[in-house]
Formats: C-alpha cells, sequence, structure tokens
C-alpha cells in the first residue's frame, strides 16, 4: 500500500489554524501554502482543492498563482507543525502494521502481507486505515493498492480526496495506461517533452515504444520510465532496523476483541512477526512483554524474564498469551503488541533449562529433548520457504482467515 496525505501542508495547517480558533477551513477556500506573505515570492507548496480549479499547480511561482487568483488566501509553511503532524501518521500507521517505509513527511509504503489474514481484504484494511486518520488525526489521506510499489504510488494519486484506489499488474493497460505519460511517477517535465518529440503521449504509447530508442534518448532514466508503464517494479519495502534495545510487534484490531480466541489468534500472529524479525537479526530475546490498550484507550502492560532467551515462535506466543491472562479485565481490547528486550547473539553462550539438557536412557548417545530443537528446525524451514516463496506461502492453519458464508 502506498498512503499519502491529501496536500497535507495546506490540510495540517487548516487544522491549526483552526484548532487556534480560525473560523476559517483553508482547505475549503481557494488557500496555498508556500512563500513570503509581504513579498509574495517563493513557489506553491501545496494547494486546496478550490484554489486547483483556478489552474494553480503545485511549484509553480507564487506571482502566477496570484494572477490566476486575486483573493487567493496565502498561507507560510510550518516546518515544526508538519514535522509533528507526520510523527503522529507514522505512529498511528505502525500501530496497524510496523512494516513501514517512510519516503517523505507525507507518505509511506506499507507491506500489507504480514497483517493480511486479520482483514477480509487489503481494501477492507485500506478503508480502514483511511477513516482511522481522519477520526483520530482529523486529516485525509489517499491509500493506492498494488502487488508492486511504482503501481501502489500511481493508484494513491488517481481521483482524490480521501479515496482507496487499486493498481494491479493486470489493470494498468485498463487503468494506466490511458493516462498522458506526465502522471507516470518519476516522469518530469524534461522527459515529458523528449517523449513528445518521440510521439510518445500516454503511458501506453511509452509501454509499447522500443527500449533501445528511449535508452537512445533518455539513456538508463529512459528505460526506468519504460518499466515503470509496463508496472515491473521488483524493489520491496524498507523499514527502518530496530535498535539494539529490542524487537517488537503490535496492531490495532479492526474490531475490539472481546474474547480470548479472538486475542490468542492477534498474538500468535504477532510472535511469528516478532520470532521471524529475532532470526533474521541473528538475536535471541531474554524478555517477553505483552501490551494492551483497550477501547477506553487506557494501556497496561506486563512483561516477564525468560529462563532461557529463545527466538522460537511457540515459546514467545505462549509467553506473550500467559502474559495476557494476568493482566486482562475483561474489557474489549482496541490494541494488541508483543516486544522482545534484553536481546542477545545467537552465537553467544545461554544458560540452559533442566528441560533444555540432553535425556539419556541407555547407553547411546545423549539427544536433545525434541521439543527445542525440532521447534527451531521447524522455524528454518518456515523462514526459508517464506524467503523463497513469499510471506504467505506457508501458514498456520489457525491464521487462516475464516471462511464467508
Amino acid at each position: 500500500m502506498h498512503i499519502d496525505v491529501n496536500s497535507a501542508y495546506l490540510s495540517w495547517s487548516a487544522l491549526e489554524k483552526l484548532h487556534n480558533g480560525s473560523d476559517i477551513d483553508l482547505r475549503t477556500i481557494p488557500a496555498i501554502i508556500g512563500g513570503d506573505m509581504a513579498k509574495r515570492h517563493g513557489v506553491v507548496l501545496a494547494k486546496s482543492i478550490p484554489a486547483k480549479a483556478y489552474g494553480i499547480v503545485t511549484g509553480e511561482p507564487i506571482v502566477n498563482a496570484m494572477r490566476k487568483c486575486p483573493n487567493l488566501t496565502l498561507e507560510p509553511p510550518n516546518h515544526q507543525l508538519y514535522h509533528r503532524r507526520s510523527q503522529e501518521l507514522m505512529a498511528l500507521l505502525s500501530d496497524i502494521c510496523p512494516d513501514i517505509e517512510q519516503v517523505s513527511v507525507d507518505e509511506c509504503y506499507m507491506d500489507y502481507t504480514p497483517i493480511s489474514s486479520r482483514y477480509p481484504s487489503a481494501r477492507d484494511a485500506a478503508e480502514l486505515i483511511r477513516e482511522q486518520v481522519l477520526r483520530q488525526l482529523g486529516f485525509t489521506v489517499n491509500v493506492g493498492i498494488s502487488d508492486r510499489k511504482v503501481l501502489a504510488k500511481m493508484a494513491s494519486d488517481f481521483k482524490k480526496p480521501n479515496l482507496v484506489h487499486t493498481l494491479y499488474s493486470y489493470e494498468i493497460q485498463e487503468k494506466m495506461w490511458p493516462l498522458p505519460v506526465s502522471s507516470l511517477f518519476m516522469c518530469g517535465h524534461s522527459s515529458v517533452e523528449a517523449l513528445r518529440k518521440l510521439e510518445i503521449i500516454t503511458i501506453g504509447d511509452l509501454a509499447r515504444a522500443d527500449r533501445d530508442i528511449l535508452a537512445a534518448h533518455l539513456k538508463s532514466h529512459g528505460i526506468l520510465l519504460w518499466e515503470y508503464a509496463n508496472g515491473i517494479d521488483d524493489s520491496e519495502v524498507t523499514t527502518v532496523q530496530a535498535d539494539a534495545k529490542g524487537i517488537g510487534n503490535s496492531t490495532t484490531l479492526s474490531q475490539d476483541a472481546v474474547d480470548k480466541e479472538t486475542v490468542y489468534r492477534v498474538l500468535l500472529s504477532l510472535a511469528e512477526s516478532v520470532s521471524r524479525r529475532l532470526r533474521a537479526s541473528d538475536q535471541m530475546a531474554g524478555m517477553i512483554s505483552t501490551e494492551i490498550k483497550y477501547n477506553t484507550f487506557k494501556k497496561v502492560s506486563h512483561q516477564t524474564t525468560l529462563l532461557t532467551p529463545t527466538n522460537h515462535t511457540d515459546t514467545i506466543y505462549q509467553t506473550a498469551c500467559a502474559l495476557f491472562d494476568e493482566i486482562w479485565d475483561g474489557t474489549p481490547v482496541r490494541l494488541l503488541g508483543i516486544r522482545s528486550s534484553k536481546l542477545s547473539s545467537c552465537e553467544a553462550p545461554v544458560q540452559l533449562s533442566l528441560f533444555d539438557l540432553p535425556v539419556q536412557t541407555n547407553k547411546a548417545a545423549a539427544s536433545p529433548l525434541p521439543s527445542s530443537r525440532k521447534q527451531a528446525q521447524l522455524d528454518d524451514a518456515l523462514d526459508s520457504i517464506r524467503k523463497r516463496y513469499g510471506a504467505n506461502a506457508i501458514m498456520r492453519g489457525s491464521l487462516l482467515p475464516p471462511k464467508k458464508p
């Protein structure tokens, strides 16, 4: 998914002015963000929908915008405010899914795969995200959904504001190819002019063009544009690496959980994510904590130190469930989280418990109990399959979405 705030600077400035007592919503009048109010210089950083109706575009000189709309309201940028709002947005989205790649102050990619079992469909999850941002933060976002990052980006730029769009690989000919090349991601003004001279007007024209001719006129950038026009993009969502203090995951539930069966299902999914990340970083956790946020927004958490550090899914899951049982008071649950801390390298020596010691029933060589070794082998096998064939190539039966009637 690509999540993009609609006219971020203008929306955030409008909300701040309303919060400070203004009776005018900048989003409902011809207004722009940018430049200097007194000197009328600079460029347009963001515009309202009414301003767009006058032909005002982002990036044009403010003096041009004022000619198009003499009664235009000009608001200076407040980058400190924008930074705070951006942090609030990313914190909210991280509660839904921590696999986020922030690419600017007002947009990010989210990997839907790890949370796919919790929602009926990607569109349902995207609608929830859109509604939750508006309800909790007061501004709107567009969400683009695809199997390719560049297509998700393109989808989020379709009709605005506050909408969800899909653009899967099989939809590009219908939804993307008729668009002008100027709407293609990474296709700037100079590229548009170069393509126009080659009689390439639409994205479809570009997709069907000869690669060698494009390379001759636009070098490697021409090949990149051709690939994007054909929906070719193998890049993945790159999340921020966890620090050395801990690895965790949390999620806001699509519906408040009122029974343990629902909670345990979510905790299992979270435990798989946390343990997979621990193994990917060659680390083991010595402490596990479970976090709950009730529908009253009250937060509670509980933690325990493990007898032996681990990165096994089942151990983390069972520990998280036990902690949940100790602190849950029966109030409907809005958010669940599992966090690991006291991390150590997998290569570091650890203190074994009695249950990890070898068992020797006769003169035959001692062998470890199956619980620990077989669990490690199972985790390794699952990680290997998912790495090669995708995160959903194999999953636990209990995490499969319920069948629709």
